[in-house]
């Protein structure tokens, strides 16, 4: 008699089992199980793929590229020492609100951003089986992981432009103030918020270096863009990148001070950033600099939303 494994030893004896008891049951196999999952995700990349999900996404990625110009805006009134709205996501928002039409503006971008970040988040499904090739699972993880980084970031800023749109009071830095200090308040709470400033920290080199590299790009759709606007395109997405990551590295390093000193005043957002920067002896200079460089971002962001292209890998 042929040696038979664990495997097909219980299997046997389960098979005895429903014949034993009438039953017919077919044993799914580990290729079934992949077929049935490729099956439905075949069907939900579809729902990702629809043209109606695509067109409202591109209204998230106007909006996206709005808010920026609005955030460069805030910025440069800021260094210029005029007061007003939070140069950050929540002040851009409620000049938004504060203008004609405001709250439906709220909401389409509230809406906008959502449908961009399931549509972002779509990318997944097609890069998923890389995971299961131990040969490209590295580099498929990767791209998972940027898809997915991105789709967290719209969902974030289209959930805030809602809670604005329903009247809720929301500020992104006395939010990550409260957080902070309560996490400095739990066992290795300074360890957990040390963390997070290094990866903020992180995410800041990560735009500066995408900004230098000009990997950005991939997320335009080059075939469709004029060949005269490629240029032009890639200045605007330099200097972004390159504003924006400089700004959030210094949100992480804010951010590390609060937790190496547990000083919870120090932990800040991105006005804390850009107040610190109109703080220095050059401040309103450097400031009017990063401003631009939002500006840029947001010119950017509407290029990407006339070209778009939302593979990271393509």
């Amino acid at each position: 008699m042929p040696w038979t494994g664990p495997f097909d030893r219980s299997q046997a004896r389960g098979d005895a089992l429903d014949g034993a008891l009438g039953h017919d049951r077919p044993v799914p196999t580990a290729r079934s199980l992949l077929d049935r999952v490729h099956r439905v995700i075949t069907h939900a990349r579809e729902v990702t793929d629809h043209p109606v999900l695509e067109a409202v996404a591109r209204i998230g990625l106007v909006a996206y590229g709005v808010v920026h110009l609005l955030i460069g805006w805030l910025a440069l009134q800021l260094a210029r020492g005029a007061g007003g709205a939070d140069a950050d996501q929540t002040g851009a928002l409620q000049t938004v609100a504060g203008s004609p039409g405001g709250l439906a503006l709220l909401w389409l971008i509230g809406l906008g951003l959502g449908a961009l970040a399931l549509w972002q988040a779509g990318e997944v499904l097609l890069w998923w089986h890389g995971l299961l090739d131990a040969t490209h699972r590295r580099r498929t993880a990767l791209v998972c992981a940027r898809c997915l980084t991105k789709a967290a970031v719209y969902a974030v800023l289209g959930v805030t432009a809602l809670l604005f749109a329903v009247g809720a009071d929301y500020q992104a830095d006395e939010r990550l103030r409260e957080l902070t200090g309560e996490t400095l308040e739990v066992p290795a709470g300074p360890v957990l918020v040390a963390g997070v400033a290094a990866g903020v920290v992180a995410v800041g080199l990560y735009s500066v270096a995408r900004g230098v590299t000009g990997g950005f790009m991939k997320d335009i759709d080059l075939p469709a863009a004029p060949d005269r606007w490629e240029p032009v395109i890639e200045v605007v997405g330099r200097i972004g990148y390159a504003a924006k990551g400089i700004a959030f590295g210094l949100v992480g390093v804010l951010l590390w001070r609060a937790a190496t000193s547990a000083d919870v005043s120090t932990a800040t957002g991105l006005d804390g950033a850009m107040t610190a920067i109109a703080g220095v002896g050059a401040g309103p200079w450097l400031l009017t600099g990063v401003a631009a460089g939002f500006a840029a971002f947001g010119v950017y962001a509407l290029a990407r939303a006339r070209y778009p292209d939302r593979d990271p890998s393509s």
